[in-house]
């Protein structure tokens, strides 16, 4: 028969600290850096289900804590988050682009991972924002655009920062090789993005691509279109258009591409976009022609206005610009376009009147304002303005930068009506119609020239010319 004894507590001899004590009391067991204490067993439990261990003030641990994994979160991340450092992270972009914000002010041996969890990484990036902290050395953020790919990332230090240690293909997910831009209205067309400018602004560049070839920008410069003169009036010059495009942005250039390389760099860039001139009137002095239009300008590349339309009361040329405005009457000469001459030209000259007829057409970017050489008979058809350029830098092709019409002249007393020449193809407006049409205005942000006036009873006011169309400025790049 075995006999038992039970007590209250047990006692160290040569201590009076407590090994045991009951439920509710606070136990020590060894003071001073001096007393280790080692613990033997196969198995050691510390805490209670449910309970917490914790490291003293000051303390340290050494022999168990992170292995270099990451706890993953079976919640799906489906739009813009911070990350905490520790967990890995499934990310659905089917919606769109996601930002994954890094812990701020990591300590050495922070950890995060993220993992493409709808193959959407190449069409939707991952873009993980360093939040203060290097990424791989470098102060940018980090893009991950390779369908299906996992990353971790590792806080080293200052220097370094966040290190990716594991990756499908660390080349993938290195710092992100694009620009990042603000300012005008932006709208994407494929892998690129485009910033549209229909007035005044700033092309903001706050990160320049990691891949140099990526910082030359795609653009296009069309200034003001030139206004139609009054009274049988040439039409207005098309405002200059200027574009060049960058290798990686793959779209079908006008035929006048080749402006000149503009790169990205840090900086603001401010952007000037060219007013319409106004048409010619019954009231303006002198000799009533139109007005010239105003320049665009983007960084060091600059588009003139177009010329303004010659009236006939007295005949005149047009005027000189980006295109040149179509002249008047007999006197009428042909006006110059591509003024200042730039290569290549961004635009032509505006049609000549030889006899006392119809206003010619005032030139486009890629061809001169048509003759006013109809003669003074009913069924006569009045000049063209000379065609635009068509581009796709938009994502979409459009034409810009058309000549005005030419306004159609007397055809006797007592003729039927008769139609004013066509704008140009790119915004152009026609030419007033007889008896006693106004031009019309040419399209807003086209670079347009607008339509010459028709001559009426008395040369009225009725024979105003159009407003030229106001310009527009176009930059693309790739951003992813």
């Amino acid at each position: 028969m075995t006999s038992k004894i039970k007590v209250d507590n047990i006692n160290k001899v040569s201590d009076d600290s407590n090994i045991i004590k009951k439920c509710g009391t606070t136990t020590t067991i060894g003071s001073g850096a001096s007393n280790p204490i080692v613990v033997d067993g196969s198995a050691i439990t510390l805490g209670r289900c449910g309970g917490t261990v914790a490291l003293a003030s000051g303390a340290t641990q050494t022999g168990f804590g992170r292995t270099g994994t990451v706890d993953w979160q079976t919640a799906i991340k489906t739009g813009d988050f911070t990350s905490v450092s520790g967990e890995g992270y499934f990310v659905n972009s089917t919606s769109g682009e996601i930002d994954v914000t890094l812990p701020s002010s990591p300590a050495a041996g922070a950890i995060v991972a993220v993992s493409d969890y709808a193959n959407q990484f190449a069409t939707n990036n991952c873009i993980m924002l360093r939040n203060g902290s290097n990424i791989e050395g470098a102060a940018s953020d980090l893009t991950i655009n390779t369908e299906g790919q996992s990353v971790t990332l590792v806080y080293a230090d200052a220097t370094k920062g966040w290190i990716v240690t594991e990756t499908g293909n660390s080349t993938d997910a290195f710092t992100d090789p694009f620009i990042t831009a603000t300012g005008g209205t932006i709208t994407c067309s494929g892998n690129d993005k485009i910033h549209t400018f229909t007035g005044p602004g700033t092309f903001q560049v706050t990160k320049t691509a990691g891949t140099p070839a990526c910082n030359q920008l795609s653009y296009m410069v069309v200034a003001g279109g030139g206004g139609g003169g009054w009274d049988r009036a040439g039409g207005g010059g098309a405002g200059g258009f200027r574009e060049d495009k960058s290798p990686t942005t793959p779209y079908t250039a006008s035929p006048l591409e080749g402006a000149g390389t503009i790169t990205a760099t840090v900086a603001s860039f401010p952007i000037v976009v060219g007013g319409g001139g106004a048409g010619g009137n019954d009231s303006s002095t002198p000799s009533k022609p139109g007005q010239d239009g105003n320049v665009s300008t983007f960084s060091t590349k600059t588009s003139a206005g177009g010329g303004g339309g010659g009236a006939a009361s007295p005949s005149q040329s047009g005027r000189p610009g980006g295109s040149g405005g179509g002249s008047a009457g007999p006197a009428g000469a042909a006006s110059s376009g591509n003024t200042p001459p730039t290569t290549p030209a961004q635009g032509f000259d505006g049609g000549v009147t030889p006899g006392n007829k119809h206003g010619s057409g005032g030139g486009g970017a890629t061809a001169v304002g048509t003759t006013g050489d109809g003669p003074l008979n009913p069924g006569t058809t009045a000049a063209k303005g000379g065609a635009g350029a068509t581009t796709s830098i938009s994502g979409t092709p459009t034409a810009y930068a058309g000549g005005g019409g030419g306004g159609f002249s007397d055809g006797g007393s007592g003729c039927s009506p008769f139609p004013g020449g066509a704008g140009g193809v790119g915004g152009g407006g026609k030419g007033g119609s007889y008896p006693g049409g106004q031009g019309f205005a040419a399209t807003a942000n086209t670079g347009g020239g607008g339509g010459g006036g028709s001559n009426g009873p008395n040369s009225s006011p009725a024979a105003n010319g159009g407003n030229g169309g106001s310009g527009v400025i176009i930059i693309r790049y790739k951003a992813r």
